[in-house]
C-alpha cells in the first residue's frame, strides 16, 4: 500500500508561482513512475507532468516551459514547480504513482490551486 500526500496548493495571482510537494510512504526510486495530474471543475482529469524511475520527464504541451517536475529520493518526495501561472491553471492537482508489482496506480487526495486574474 502506497500513500501519497500532496501539499503546497493555495491562492496565487496570475503570473505567480507555487511549488507542490507529494510525499510518498515508500521509496519513490522503486516506483515505475510518478506524476502530477489536475482536474478543473466540470472537466476531466488531465496529465500535467510525469517522471519515470530513470528520470525521464513528460509534460503536457500547455505546461512545457512553465512547470517543472523534480524529485528528492532521499525524502521520497516529488515536486511540481509552477511558474507563470494563469487563471486556467486553477484546478485540484493530484499526485500519482505507478508501481511495478503488482501493477497498480495510487493517487493522493489532491491539493487545490486557485489562480486569480
Amino acid at each position: 500500500q502506497v500513500q501519497l500526500v500532496e501539499s503546497g496548493g493555495g491562492l496565487v495571482q496570475a503570473g505567480g508561482s507555487l511549488r507542490l510537494s507529494c510525499a510518498a510512504s515508500g521509496s519513490i526510486f522503486s516506483f515505475k513512475s510518478m506524476g502530477w495530474y489536475r482536474q478543473a471543475p466540470g472537466k476531466q482529469r488531465e496529465l500535467v507532468a510525469t517522471m519515470t524511475r530513470g528520470g525521464s520527464t513528460n509534460y503536457a504541451d500547455s505546461m512545457k516551459g512553465r512547470f517543472t517536475i523534480s524529485r528528492d529520493t532521499a525524502k521520497n518526495t516529488v515536486y511540481l514547480q509552477m511558474n507563470s501561472l494563469k487563471p486556467e491553471d486553477t484546478a485540484v492537482y493530484y499526485c500519482n504513482a505507478d508501481i511495478y508489482s503488482p501493477p497498480l496506480t495510487y493517487w493522493g487526495q489532491g491539493t487545490q490551486v486557485t489562480v486569480s486574474s
